[in-house]
């Protein structure tokens, strides 16, 4: 889940420590960082320093944050567990708060309710224990809940659209809201999230019941795919492109004699030509620069436009200096 929080005004650098102090009335010393590597929290191992890098620990927390910037004019960003996310080499300003403290995930009757901070892999095996269905397609999906629900995550035939019943969220004004699915607008690898400024705390799976051993069989069936075809042994932001009307992306990549493509040390996967490898040390301007050429290479070749799945923020090192 990443999206970034439009506020007024923009934290400076000799107010970080006034701006740490008022954040300890709202959330534990441990849990507040300043000058956060966020290539520590990001799948591709990209992204430069978070101003301040917030963890909270409950829901209050996270409204009183969200209330505190806004009052503030601090610019604002949440970061999900950075698993579909392309952070910029300059990092990113303000206040950045990540969701991982909030894990928890309960079963009601057929409902799976899950905390944002939760693994959408996680959520899916505790519908396994619980003998529920609906889920087996997002055993292999590595995000968090929230940004499953961010971005109407999907594989192998199922989408998060397909199974959501509510969400609970923060607004832009720090206040809690209850969502139905229908509100949120989701759509293929899209969600009306970002755009209403709301920040899902947690969400409410409703499920079928189903026998233990057919839905193990689905999931393994289905982990065994991934694993086969996806480079998981590099790091990486998953699915690079969304499906374009009509192709493939990882075929017309492929089809274009992109595979292994090389730019500083990112790498068009040899394994999935519709991932982008950290081959060697990549930068966020290697990586940025390569989906570019893969864009431009296709449209080339096959008068097809490539969408990014993946989402870019942050500052490039220039403007940050």
């Amino acid at each position: 889940m990443n999206h970034e929080y439009a506020a007024k005004g923009m934290i400076k650098v000799t107010d970080y420590r006034q701006v740490y102090d008022k954040l300890l009335a709202i959330v534990d010393k441990n849990n507040i960082k300043i000058d956060e590597y966020l290539k520590e929290h990001t799948y591709t191992r990209l992204g430069g320093k978070a101003d301040l890098f917030v963890t909270p620990a409950n829901y209050e927390e996270v409204q009183r944050i969200v209330q505190f910037a806004k009052q503030e004019s601090i610019d604002f960003t949440l970061l999900g567990n950075g698993s579909n996310l392309i952070v910029r080499d300059g990092g990113i300003r303000g206040i950045v708060i990540t969701l991982k403290n909030l894990t928890a995930i309960t079963t009601n009757d057929n409902h799976i309710i899950a905390q944002s901070g939760a693994a959408i892999i996680d959520t899916s095996r505790a519908a396994l224990s619980a003998k529920l269905s609906g889920l087996e397609f997002a055993c292999g999906i590595p995000g968090t809940v929230g940004g499953a629900l961010f971005m109407n995550a999907g594989a192998y035939g199922g989408e998060i659209k397909d199974v959501l019943d509510y969400c609970i969220v923060v607004d832009r004004n720090g206040e809690l809201k209850k969502r139905k699915a229908v509100e949120l607008e989701l759509a293929y690898r899209t969600s009306n999230i970002a755009e209403n400024g709301d920040i899902v705390l947690e969400a409410a799976f409703h499920l079928q019941p189903g026998d233990y051993d057919d839905i193990k069989a689905v999931m393994d069936d289905l982990t065994y795919r991934r694993e086969s075809k996806q480079p998981l042994e590099y790091p990486s932001c998953g699915s690079v492109f969304k499906r374009p009307p009509g192709y493939f992306a990882g075929k017309l990549i492929q089809d274009s004699g992109l595979q292994g493509k090389r730019i500083g040390g990112a790498e068009v996967s040899t394994k999935h030509a519709g991932f982008i490898v950290n081959k060697d040390n990549a930068t966020a301007e290697d990586y940025i620069a390569l989906i570019k050429f893969v864009q431009k290479t296709v449209k080339e070749k096959f008068d097809v436009t490539l969408e990014r799945e993946v989402k870019i923020i942050g500052d490039d090192v220039k403007s940050s200096e």
